[in-house]
């Protein structure tokens, strides 16, 4: 007889290591435990096509719901699990009820890292993470005529483009000195830059927040310079945090991340995880990592549900990303982190172009803008040393 295999989180990851367990033959019980009341869904629209309205929360499910009664996974929505005892293996769920379990997967994901600023509890301060959230902001948008985001990362433009489109005055507030610092060069931030600057956002970079303003809801932010920026929406888009907390509490090994081995196998044998709540060890890069992003959910989870199915595997990938501002398409492949120089191939004028980073002399990672070919090619080239027709021209 098969082991009962539960799933704790019902996003991307768990998901697919449900789907990819029925597909491979798994026919035990299996169930998915979500916090959400709707099927899984994808996350990556929420801050575009979701926000802007132009697709309602059925675009967003991952598999229609009878997907998983025709396959037999009990998916249990609104539930949240608040402790694993290992020993008994069995799970306790905020309602005290418990659950038994074979094999237990850990896909929990990631929360919003949140301000510790005064003020930062008003109404009207948020966060992006569900589509909850969303359905929050999208509300107090319709009121609201002036918009703060707090963080020029992915999210904090995606929103801050939506935002724009619907003709609100957008101004965006980030510590560093450019955009997206932490993933990509000074050519692709100086790039975006200019592209929200033309269609009218303010980026106020190199500066700090003092507080959060107004009364019970939000009336702006005030700057380190002492300006306050007129706000009735503030979004807090200054990263994400892995749950691990939940394995922490367990007695798992973590840090920043639910420590995994390359077939996604914590400190427990009995328990695996999956997703952006993992960190592993990459021979490919040579260093621990933790990705937040869909192929790495997908693709971990695929490894998770074959090593339970007792296959061999070793997941070491290739990552790549995407964003969405306006009508411009960010591809990333590969992880830039440690590049010693870039080349840059195509015409930011005709907003269309690629930088390459390398590393001694081999290609690490690309950025495409609206460039699709280079991209993909980039995903079957990196690791190679470079050369000028290593990809085609953007």
């Amino acid at each position: 007889m098969q082991e009962d295999i539960v799933i704790i989180g019902a996003g991307q990851a768990g998901a697919q290591v449900a789907q990819s367990l029925r597909q491979g033959g798994f026919e035990g019980p299996l169930r998915l435990i979500g916090d959400e009341p709707h099927p899984p869904y994808q996350r990556p629209p929420l801050s575009k096509k979701f926000l802007a309205g132009e697709i309602g929360a059925e675009g967003l499910w991952l598999r229609p719901p009878a997907f998983f009664t025709t396959n037999n996974i009990d998916h249990i929505p609104n539930t949240r699990v608040v402790a694993i005892d290992r020993g008994a293996k069995r799970l306790t769920l905020a309602n005290g009820d418990t659950l038994p379990y074979g094999k237990l997967v850990l896909a929990t994901g990631t929360n919003a890292r949140l301000l510790t600023l005064e003020g930062a509890d008003k109404k009207g301060v948020v966060t992006l993470r569900s589509i909850a959230d969303v359905n929050v902001i999208r509300d107090i948008l319709q009121k609201s005529s002036n918009v703060a985001i707090i963080g020029a990362g992915y999210i904090g433009l995606e929103v801050a483009a939506v935002a724009k489109s619907l003709d609100k005055s957008v101004t965006v507030i980030e510590a560093q000195d450019r955009p997206m610092k932490r993933v990509v060069s000074q050519a692709v931030s100086d790039y975006f830059s200019g592209l929200h600057k033309a269609r009218g956002i303010e980026l106020r970079l190199n500066t700090g927040i003092e507080a959060i303003e107004g009364g019970d809801s939000v009336t702006g932010v005030r700057l380190s310079t002492g300006e306050t920026v007129p706000a009735e929406l503030v979004l807090v888009a200054v990263g994400a945090e892995p749950n691990d907390h939940l394995a922490a509490e367990a007695g798992l090994e973590v840090d920043n991340g639910i420590l995994v081995d390359g077939c996604g196998q914590t400190s427990d044998p009995d328990i695996f995880a999956a997703g952006d709540c993992t960190r592993f060890y990459s021979n490919r890069y040579q260093r621990s990592v933790r990705m937040e992003s869909v192929q790495n959910a997908i693709d971990q989870a695929k490894a998770v549900a074959q090593a339970l199915l007792g296959q061999e595997v070793d997941y070491d990938p290739l990552p790549w990303f995407w964003s969405d501002q306006y009508d411009i398409k960010l591809q990333i492949a590969g992880l830039s982190e440690g590049y010693d120089d870039t080349k840059v191939v195509g015409s930011t004028q005709d907003n269309k172009f690629y930088v390459a980073y390398l590393h001694d002399g081999r290609l690490i990672a690309v950025d495409s803008i609206n460039s699709p070919r280079s991209h993909m090619m980039a995903r079957r080239v990196i690791g190679e040393p470079w050369r000028d027709d290593l990809l085609p021209e953007a």
